[in-house]
């Protein structure tokens, strides 16, 4: 019994050995196609590779301002005894650093980028990104380009031939003037720059960190310096905005608390007036009463003073919400494209194609398909 076991194991060892050697074999015999394919795709991401446009990165680190303030202090209680409501009256709040993506998606962030002025190299003044992208002197051939149109993208190009180039519409005579949009070639200008410039939060560390990526180093530093000064301006109108909400909600209380304490003022002046010897017990304990509810009111009516005056100087504060740790700075190297490494991520691909071809050919032939390599695209697999 041992011994035809160990019959059965050498048997499935040899034949194992026998199919290595077949692959092998296989491999060798079809050895040229394999090179060709190989050499085919080396080429080709030789080409794609110095085709490539170089990529520069400039970025910059920032701390952003998160501290709170607890909205009337223990005062809140008693506000809320007397019927007046502090919960909103926290000045001190600033937006999440976790919604600044969100910002710089914003339509009007978006067209501000677009039409600001920066310096391309082979231009002798400033323009925007919005004239570079869509003049068609600035446009420079680019290989990837072409050859992305015409492969990958030959679908669309012939979809619009077909219907024609679209008609943008004019957002300013519509209707909807006040809602804003982007026309078609601001879109793809603004797709590219989604793609450029990035914002990366680091909640772990407290900071967030804004970098671009440009063909040219300074674009690049100049789009992360233009990035960041359009993130500050719009988080500091957004708080400003909520300050300014707050100076109208902290006005209305101090108004609402001014009338209850002048109401409450009267009433004590009234009561004391009626009774100006007091004699009985009752009234002395309606006057302790009044008393103790003047002074509520009183204590309140000066905190919502101060809350006011704080309000009032928190709109005219212009201190920056976002601390720079690390500015911008034009890169010296470039950040990409990594060429060699493209060059062998191709070659190696052609080879796994190459040897993939050799083996599902007759593998097609013998389930699928009979006299398959009489297609011409067929290679011939021996």
């Amino acid at each position: 019994m041992e011994e035809r076991d160990k019959d059965i194991i050498r048997q499935n060892q040899a034949e194992d050995e026998i199919d290595f050697v077949e692959i092998i074999q296989k491999l060798w015999r079809n050895r040229r196609f394999i090179l060709k394919v190989t050499a085919v795709f080396a080429v080709l991401g030789f080409i794609i590779a110095i085709s490539t446009p170089n990529v520069y990165t400039a970025s910059c680190t920032m701390v952003p301002q998160t501290g709170q303030k607890s909205p009337g202090g223990s005062l809140g209680g008693l506000a809320a005894m007397a019927g007046i409501n502090l919960g909103s009256m926290s000045s001190g709040e600033v937006l999440s650093p976790t919604v600044y993506p969100i910002i710089m998606t914003n339509v009007n962030f978006q067209k501000e980028l677009i039409y600001s002025k920066f310096h391309f190299i082979g231009v002798e003044e400033p323009i925007s990104l919005y004239e570079y992208y869509t003049d068609k002197k600035y446009q420079k051939f680019s290989l990837i380009r072409a050859i992305k149109k015409y492969t990958i993208g030959l679908p669309g190009v012939i979809i619009g031939a077909i219907k024609g180039k679209p008609v943008e519409t004019d957002t300013e005579k519509s209707d909807s003037s006040s809602l804003q949009s982007l026309t078609i070639k601001e879109k793809k200008i603004a797709d590219l720059l989604n793609t450029s410039l990035n914002l990366n939060v680091n909640s772990k560390d407290g900071y967030i960190s804004l970098s671009s990526n440009m063909p040219e180093p300074i674009l690049a530093a100049e789009l992360a310096q233009k990035g960041q000064e359009l993130l500050q301006k719009y988080i500091t109108e957004l708080k400003l905005e909520k300050v300014a909400n707050n100076l109208e909600f902290v006005e209305r209380n101090y108004e609402e608390g001014k009338r209850n304490f002048e109401s409450k003022q009267a009433e004590l002046a009234r009561f004391r007036d009626a009774n100006k010897s007091l004699s009985s017990a009752v009234a002395k304990t309606q006057e302790e009463k009044l008393i103790s509810e003047y002074n509520l009111l009183l204590g309140i009516y000066t905190e919502l003073a101060k809350q006011k005056e704080q309000a009032k100087i928190a709109v005219t504060e212009t201190t920056p919400i976002l601390t720079i740790i690390e500015p911008v700075v034009v890169p010296n190297e470039k950040s990409g494209p990594r060429r060699t490494m493209m060059l062998f991520i191709y070659t190696f691909l052609g080879l796994i194609i190459a040897i993939g071809v050799v083996f599902v050919v007759p593998y097609l032939e013998e389930n699928f398909i009979q006299n398959i390599k009489k297609y011409r695209f067929i290679p011939k697999i021996v």
